[in-house]
């Protein structure tokens, strides 16, 4: 048995073969047997990396033997013999610090780890290692080998405390100022840039108890910015004297101290401005009683100055706004006095306050006001009569008593006790109202005004005096008139359309005659109609005077048909209209054919019609327009070749077949000249005119 071609064991490492053996007829002689072949391994396989590069990262300040990262390398060659047993070293390490071995991997696993302290991130960020894998268990003389590069970068831990630039910082401030930087505290960190080892968080930890500032980290720049989040008063706190401490967002690394410039003083100064006046108490309230006259003063409405230190001015006062114009301020103490009388009911009172706002100013450069509100509470007074409420209603004329009335109320403008309950009654002049009409008392607001018992009103309008008085002290009363209409009802108790009608101011009489005209008018309009229809059926049925054949008016006549005289009157009239094109004449059936052909020359102009001709005129008119047809190439028939190829059978006429000239001479043509424009091509064809 030979090899007919090399073996690969890493592509099939064994064979299974049947052995026969046959004579030369091919009969077998043996039994077949199985032969078991096996590929000898061979180190022709170098040891393989999944990646070239490999990324690993290890926290700066790791202890010797922490582990960083893995590397592994594939070998096709058979594992259980040293060709394919792979050992891994490390080759180089960039850069050398601290020291050129700072890594290194174990030979079997591949796993990197640790061999030494000094990994610094500030110092070195990033290793190169160059590791080498080969087979034959590490063997460098028979061992085939591979390399690969793996890249540990040192991440950056809590090492480097922050550090203020400066023990001490100042700035200023104006006072009642807001959201204002009176300082920028700068701070040095040496780990990585914007990340929670790096961010500074600022906190301030004495010289400001009532919480006058903050500082807010500006996030680009890692500076402390003190930032004034309450206003400050110069009377009260000419400076501040600011403790800061500043940390990272991340906690120190075990064993790492906070450094002594953590901690800085901030030195604040406040300036003093030129404060407006202030109204200690605003809004002001105060209680009168309304009506008060002009002229009364109501209050002092005076306002302080807050630069009471360094500054003397002086305060005056105005009149912001006073919707109604009822008060005065004193210009220098801030007086409040009347200059009209205070009315509660007026739309400018709100609830029974009235509100008013005046300025205070000082004579600072530049000048600065304050405003103040002042409430005034207005305690009512009986001074509205009461009105009563509804001014119109309906009643039946006979009803039960009972219930057959008016619900009447008052609407008072006071509050209680100046208001309800009211008292309603009937003046005793004149002498009917209380003779006809009675007011029963329903309740402390209402009461019920009727017809007395067995009094029957015509239908009609009735005003009805009523006197209301309210609760005063003392009271006061008002004469109001209610008109009553009066008007017969119906089983519901409500008013008839008659009655209504009625009830408005019409008496029986009137109605009956204002109903008596609506029939004539309804009347009148009826036969005007029936006379129009009548007249029109008359217009249409009416003959003319004179005979339709004598009518020489513009009128569309109607003529009879001439009729035939020969038997082929199967005509067809479109004929003698110009066709626009040929092609519904090819397509017709075999008849009459009629090929013209309309002349491209500019149309003639015919003689305009007036829009009232005058009689006379008629005859003229008709002859122009004939003879401008005449004279017209472009109107049909048109100077072109006519085909014919049916004449009709049965006419009467004869064949024009059958024509000849009788003459055998010469015939003169030029009478063809005076035929007019139609004739004239015939009459160049036939005339005694000059051959060209």
């Amino acid at each position: 048995m030979f090899v007919t071609k090399p073996l690969d064991r890493e592509h099939r490492s064994s064979y299974h073969l049947r052995a026969h053996a046959v004579d030369m007829n091919g009969n077998q002689v043996e039994n077949p047997i199985d032969l078991y072949i096996f590929v000898i391994d061979m180190n022709d396989n170098r040891p393989e990396f999944k990646n070239q590069v490999y990324n690993g990262s290890v926290d700066e300040g790791s202890k010797p033997g922490t582990y960083v990262m893995h590397l592994s390398a594939f070998d096709a060659d058979d594992n259980t013999t040293a060709n394919g047993m792979v050992r891994y070293r490390i080759l180089s390490q960039t850069p050398h610090i601290p020291i050129p071995n700072m890594f290194t991997i174990n030979s079997e696993t591949g796993d990197i780890v640790t061999v030494a302290p000094g990994l610094d991130r500030e110092k070195v960020s990033q290793y190169t290692i160059i590791v080498q894998a080969t087979d034959m268990e590490g063997n460098l003389n028979f061992g085939l080998s591979n390399t690969a590069t793996a890249i540990i970068t040192v991440t950056d831990i809590n090492d480097n405390p922050p550090m203020l630039t400066s023990k001490t910082f100042s700035g200023e401030v104006p006072e009642n100022r807001v959201d204002a930087v009176v300082a920028n505290l700068t701070v040095i960190d040496a780990d990585q840039p914007h990340s929670p080892n790096w961010n500074a968080v600022y906190r301030i930890i004495g010289g400001d108890p009532t919480g006058h500032f903050t500082i807010r980290t500006d996030p680009v720049t890692n500076d402390g910015m003190v930032t004034v989040i309450k206003p400050v008063d110069f009377e009260m706190n000419r400076a501040f004297v600011l403790t800061v401490v500043v940390s990272n967002q991340a906690h120190l690394a075990s064993g790492i101290q906070s450094s002594l410039q953590s901690t800085a003083g901030v030195t604040i100064s406040v300036q003093d401005v030129n404060e407006p006046p202030y109204f200690p108490t605003n809004p002001k309230h105060i209680r009168f009683e309304e009506g008060v006259p002009a002229g009364t003063s109501l209050t002092t409405f005076s306002a302080s100055d807050p630069d009471r230190l360094q500054m003397q001015q002086m305060i005056r006062y105005s009149k912001m706004n006073d919707p109604a114009d009822w008060l005065s301020i004193n210009r220098t103490n801030g007086q409040i006095v009347t200059t009209a009388t205070l009315d509660r009911e007026s739309v400018y009172v709100k609830n029974n306050i009235y509100e008013a706002t005046f300025l205070a100013a000082d004579n600072g450069s530049p000048a600065a006001t304050g405003t103040g509100t002042l409430q005034i509470y207005l305690i009512d007074i009986n001074d509205n009569p009461p009105a009563l409420l509804p001014r119109e209603s309906q009643i039946c004329e006979r009803m039960n008593r009972n219930v057959n009335g008016v619900n009447i109320t008052a609407a008072d403008a006071d509050t209680d006790p100046n208001a309800g309950p009211f008292v309603f009654e009937l003046p005793s002049s004149p002498s009917s109202i209380r003779r006809n009409w009675t007011i029963t008392r329903i309740s402390g607001d209402h009461a019920r005004l009727g017809l007395r018992y067995q009094i029957y009103l015509e239908p009609g309008v009735y005003e009805v005096p009523v006197i209301v008085s309210d609760s005063g002290n003392p009271p006061l009363t008002n004469r109001s008139v209610i008109k009553v209409k009066v008007c017969p009802c119906d089983d519901n108790g409500d008013c008839t359309t008659l009655g209504a009608v009625a009830a408005a101011g019409l008496g029986t009489g009137a109605i009956i005659s204002i109903l008596i005209c609506i029939i004539i008018l309804l009347s009148m309009v009826l036969l005007f109609v029936v006379w129009i229809k009548r007249r029109e059926k008359e217009r249409q049925t009416k003959q003319l005077l004179i005979d339709p054949e004598d009518d020489v008016r513009d009128n569309i006549l109607k003529y009879d048909e001439e009729g035939g005289g020969e038997e082929d009157q199967d005509y067809d009239l479109s004929q003698l209209q110009q066709p626009d094109s040929l092609e519904h004449i090819i397509s017709k059936p075999p008849g009459v054919r009629r090929v013209d052909e309309r002349p491209i020359i500019p149309e003639s102009q015919y003689p305009i019609r007036p829009v009232v001709p005058h009689p006379g005129d008629i005859g003229d008119f008709i002859h122009e327009g004939l003879r401008a047809a005449d004279n017209d190439p472009t109107a049909p028939p048109y100077d072109s070749l006519l085909v014919f190829d049916y004449e009709g059978s049965g006419s009467t006429a004869g064949s024009v077949s059958s024509l000849n000239s009788s003459s055998t001479g010469d015939q003169d043509y030029d009478y063809l000249n005076d035929w007019g424009p139609r004739f004239k091509k015939l009459a160049d064809m036939y005339g005694g005119g000059d051959d060209d």
